[in-house]
């Protein structure tokens, strides 16, 4: 299969649940990423890079929190429901680990996907995050696109 736009949000899409999951059951991760091959139809997802994001970010958990944290507004990491921080998880982790994904397109997704399953609002706020975190991590990629500070 080859890896196309809609592989990628399909795989972020079904990465977010797991992680939520992962966050609100505190299962394996090997059993929820089974429980996703037997529950879903993955044929139209970058398999690959679903279990990447469902495997590095419990792994690099606290160091991604402490990365996305410094752009939390006024808010703490406690305040942060569960779909907020798997998003910010996800999205602080395709910044800093999956620099061949462009930057815009990390924060898209994750917007994306906040419009879905987030609270209200909660898009503009993992937007704003996360355009702090691009301005740290991706600053040669954010100066290039000509985005002004």
């Amino acid at each position: 299969m080859s890896v196309t736009p809609a592989t990628r949000r399909k795989a972020r899409h079904y990465a977010m649940q797991a992680l939520y999951q992962w966050q609100m059951a505190g299962a394996s991760l090997n059993v929820i990423e089974a429980e996703f091959h037997a529950d879903n139809d993955m044929t139209h997802v970058d398999v690959e890079y679903f279990r990447e994001i469902l495997h590095s970010v419990p792994q690099q958990y606290s160091g991604l929190r402490e990365s996305f944290e410094p752009h939390l507004q006024d808010r703490s990491l406690e305040e942060l429901d569960p779909i907020t921080n798997a998003l910010l998880l996800m999205a602080c982790f395709e910044l800093k680990h999956r620099i061949d994904v462009p930057y815009k397109v990390v924060i898209n997704e994750a917007v994306s996907l906040a419009k879905k399953f987030g609270a209200t609002d909660s898009h503009k706020f993992i937007n704003a995050v996360l355009d702090k975190m691009a301005e740290q991590d991706r600053a040669v990629e954010v100066k290039a696109s000509g985005k002004r500070k």
